[in-house]
């Protein structure tokens, strides 16, 4: 009489529970480093452009508010004395970029007066912040 032979069973490693694992702790830290990015100017409602980037970590951003007052790093500056306060901000970093975050309300000539003082203080690099445009149909 014959008897049937046994099916071996191979040893098999479940790895869905470690994937899982791994994807829990990539949005861990992804979350984790989101909430150490350091914001240094005012919540003011910008325009948007559709070539719009990230601004880099050396910047000093110089917020005019839909008010007309204007914030250095979130400090409030008298108009007449943001030429100063550059100066002083490039003599610490030469390379410093300057971000204008203008309300989408202020005036033209607010921007072009804030962008002056600016290159009068010596700043080289200047950007203007936006938000992204919606580019999808």
């Amino acid at each position: 009489m014959r008897l049937p032979r046994r099916l071996l069973k191979y040893a098999r490693i479940e790895t869905i529970s470690l994937i899982n694992t791994f994807f829990f702790v990539l949005v861990f830290f992804m979350i984790s480093t989101l909430s150490m990015a350091r914001y240094s100017g005012l919540p003011v409602n910008l325009p948007k452009a559709a070539t719009g980037q990230q601004p880099p970590s050396e910047s000093a951003a110089v917020t005019i508010a839909s008010d007309g007052k204007v914030s250095v790093d979130r400090q409030e500056v008298a108009r007449d004395q943001i030429r100063e306060t550059l100066r002083q901000r490039l003599a610490k970093n030469p390379e410093l970029l300057v971000l204008i975050n203008a309300d989408e309300r202020i005036e033209h000539g607010v921007v072009v007066e804030i962008m002056d003082a600016a290159r009068q203080a010596g700043v080289a690099k200047m950007a203007i912040a936006v938000k992204p445009k919606d580019t999808r149909p």
